[in-house]
């Protein structure tokens, strides 16, 4: 294999290469690799050419034969000196150059191109390497995008909002955030869209891309692979779709993803969705409460094969009752109405999600309430590591707060006090209360007036989320 290459300020680079075969020999034919980055990828295009010196650079009207995406996340490794294996999903492709010179233009453009604005990344910044690499691959997997697209009281909502809206649609360009499988973008094109730009950081875009080629709306579909914080679109949008909700509404960070999608949308475009409500209410379950002390009770043995445990009994204690748990349950165990906080998408930024009241022409509602049909994300329950006592009538109060982590989740923090006794408690052991800045969390104010008659033993963190034009969301 032979090699030459180019490159210019369009940050492009070429490498001719001779095709040593049969075929190649007789026709004098080479192939042009063809390198050219958006952001954070390099798209790599071969293309069969008539041999015609190094004119060929200055066309690229070949019929494209291969072609494969190489990001930041892409794997590849050195064999020998003078060739490199890319994995690309499940296949590999080894790239054998005729001089370790040749080797070194490729490889160094691969490695600049692979480090390009990743230290100035809002979504790099805001996530450890490690959280992202499951995250993605989790995505990339057929079967989880089949879980998420089984979900009737989802896919058939989104469907539904996108349909009946279809006016806000009709000859639009549209921006699908997180696209997966790439459905929203067949409900736009559905709808009358002119253009969508359907964006997937993970490696499902490629099987976005089949079924784009396969469903023959390839003219209408351009499956973009890369993050929305790196990517560059050709043009601004109309409407933003996206399913960005996670367990509890901001689980996952998606949220944040989406809002800073906005800065390709027009000054009158329009999201799907609008906004959403997070919901709490108190709950009592004595059972699931005795379970995790019993759990955390196996650190409390003093002769565990000759071992003392019980210095570890409060650290098991404090990171059991820490975790929420994602579950369904009975509404019978509610013991007050919730507390609603709003989230407007269209108005929040990503430092703060701050509330905002939209009004639409139609509104379509997909709830995850215990009361609702079942869906994937199920509902969030938080427990107090101490049993916090209240009768009938009595008012209890609180904070919740959100702590963004580079996990792409939240740290929760749940202070809840009985008005009228004093009691307190929360779901960190010796938590105090403090005052911080709307950047660095979230407080969610809490007040509820007991009305069954009995003990409130545990907290609940239930969310219901509601969007207005458009889909509405409930957890």
């Amino acid at each position: 294999m032979h090699c030459s290459s180019y490159s210019s300020n369009k940050k492009v680079l070429l490498v001719d290469f001779i095709l040593r075969n049969q075929l190649a020999k007789k026709n004098k034919q080479r192939i042009l690799y063809y390198i050219h980055y958006v952001c954070m990828c390099i798209y790599i295009y071969i293309y069969i050419y008539i041999y015609v010196g190094l004119g060929v650079f200055g066309s690229f009207d070949g019929v494209c034969i291969y072609k494969c995406l190489v990001n930041k996340d892409t794997e590849y490794c050195r064999v020998g000196k003078e060739s490199v294996l890319i994995t690309l999903g499940y296949n590999s492709a080894l790239l054998q150059f005729t001089s370790h010179s040749e080797y070194n233009v490729f490889s160094n453009t691969l490695n600049s191109f692979r480090n390009i604005n990743k230290e100035h990344s809002v979504f790099s910044q805001r996530t450890e390497d490690s959280s992202a690499s499951q995250y993605f691959q989790f995505y990339g997997c057929l079967s989880q995008q089949q879980n998420m697209m089984q979900d009737f009281v989802r896919t058939a909502t989104y469907h539904r909002a996108i349909l009946q809206n279809h006016t806000d649609f009709k000859d639009k360009v549209v921006l699908d955030v997180g696209c997966g499988s790439g459905i929203l973008s067949f409900f736009a094109v559905q709808a009358g869209a002119r253009k969508v730009y359907a964006v997937e950081a993970s490696s499902v875009a490629k099987y976005a891309e089949i079924l784009v080629q396969s469903n023959n709306v390839a003219d209408k579909i351009s499956v973009l692979s890369g993050k929305i914080e790196e990517i560059t679109l050709p043009e601004c949008v109309d409407v933003i779709v996206s399913e960005p909700m996670g367990y509890m509404l901001f689980n996952e960070r998606m949220l944040e993803s989406y809002l800073h999608s906005k800065k390709w949308l027009k000054s009158n475009g329009m999201m799907f969705p609008t906004f959403s409500d997070i919901h709490l209410a108190p709950f009592s379950d004595e059972q699931l409460y005795m379970e995790h002390y019993s759990r955390a009770n196996f650190w409390y043995q003093q002769c565990f094969y000759g071992v003392n445990l019980s210095s570890l009994r409060n650290a098991a204690v404090d990171e059991y009752f820490r975790q929420p748990i994602v579950d369904t349950f009975d509404i019978r165990i509610l013991m007050a109405r919730t507390v609603k906080y709003t989230v407007s998408f269209l108005e929040a930024e990503e430092e703060d999600l701050h509330s905002f009241q939209f009004i639409s022409k139609v509104t379509v509602w997909l709830s995850t309430a215990p009361t609702e049909p079942l869906t994937h994300w199920y509902q969030v329950r938080c427990l107090f590591q101490t049993p916090l006592f209240a009768k009938e009538g009595e008012t209890l109060s609180g904070e919740v707060l959100f702590v963004a982590n580079k996990r792409q989740s939240y740290d929760i923090q749940i202070v809840a006090i009985v008005d009228e006794t004093g009691f307190k408690s929360g779901n960190i052991y010796g938590h105090v209360v403090i005052s911080m800045k709307i950047n660095e969390g979230m407080w969610l104010s809490l007040s509820h007036c007991m009305h069954p008659d009995r003990a409130f033993i545990v907290q609940i963190l239930s969310a219901e989320t509601s969007c207005m034009h458009h889909p509405t969301f409930t957890f």
